[in-house]
């Protein structure tokens, strides 16, 4: 009985780590792919988002692809970016404004021979804040009087790999044009809007200018959310942030999480 009970156990251990095996090798291929149809264009003509899928033994393969101009940078971001995202989440127009400044004092560093206010702030919380760029989005959680609510809600708006205080508000989400300074006059201002489809991206206009052109809103890196459907019944999402590299390196792995929530309409917005 008891070498019975090893046995199965190790049969469904096998079973696992060759499930786990499988995932890893159909989303590397997906990285590939996806890095591949970005390297074909130039800078001037590479899509800012894109969809495809493929069969590859008894998986079936879905995979979208988005620039991180997308989303919010939680180290670029203007301060009134930052505010209008936390008060178009529901914040109170004065929280918002504070929150943003928390946001801002977390990835500065401090003056040298100065009081370091910011760091005084984080005394009853039991650790300093980093005053150096934010590493991941999940450090928000850290940021001193931001509740626990507003950073979930924040999170699929934001990243740390865009590297521009700029958006594409061609590709961004309603949350975060709505997020925007002067966010542009044919985008929606209302999440009630009907021509505000979370899961379609929102046309440029030629008449958007300055910043808001999704032409100087560009970013390196890529945001690969891929949904494995393996003919058992098993379904797999995974999400990786990479920055497109040269011919010696044509891409680099920032970011890989597996099992993910399908909780982020951004990345499935240049999806069909």
């Amino acid at each position: 009985m008891v070498f019975a009970a090893y046995l199965s156990a190790s049969t469904r251990a096998i079973a696992v780590n060759e499930t786990a095996l499988q995932t890893e090798a159909l989303v590397s291929a997906s990285l590939e792919l996806t890095a591949y149809q970005l390297a074909l264009a130039d800078e001037r003509t590479k899509p800012p988002h894109g969809a495809f899928q493929f069969r590859m033994d008894d998986a079936s393969v879905q995979v979208a692809f988005i620039s991180e101009a997308a989303r919010i940078d939680l180290n670029f971001a203007p301060k009134e970016m930052l505010a209008g995202l936390f008060a178009t989440l529901g914040a109170r127009k004065d929280a918002a404004l504070e929150y943003a400044d928390r946001v801002v004092g977390w990835r500065t560093r401090p003056v040298p021979g100065s009081a370091n206010e910011e760091e005084a702030r984080y005394n009853s919380a039991g650790y300093s804040p980093r005053q150096a760029p934010f590493v991941h989005v999940n450090e928000l959680a850290l940021v001193v009087g931001l509740p626990a609510a507003l950073v979930e809600r924040a999170l699929p708006f934001v990243t740390v790999f865009n590297g521009s205080p700029d958006v594409d508000p061609a590709i961004a989400a309603p949350e975060v044009i709505q997020a925007m300074p002067d966010k542009p006059a044919n985008k929606p201002n209302s999440f009630g809007d009907s021509s505000a489809s979370p899961n379609r991206p929102l046309p440029a206009s030629p008449s958007d200018s300055g910043k808001n052109d999704a032409s100087t809103a560009t970013s390196p890196c890529y945001r690969v959310e891929t949904t494995i459907r393996f003919r058992n019944g098993r379904r797999s999402t995974s999400e990786v942030v990479i920055a497109m590299g040269d011919k010696v390196d044509p891409y680099r792995v920032l970011s890989w999480q597996d099992d993910i929530a399908l909780r982020n309409v951004v990345s499935r917005r240049g999806s069909t």
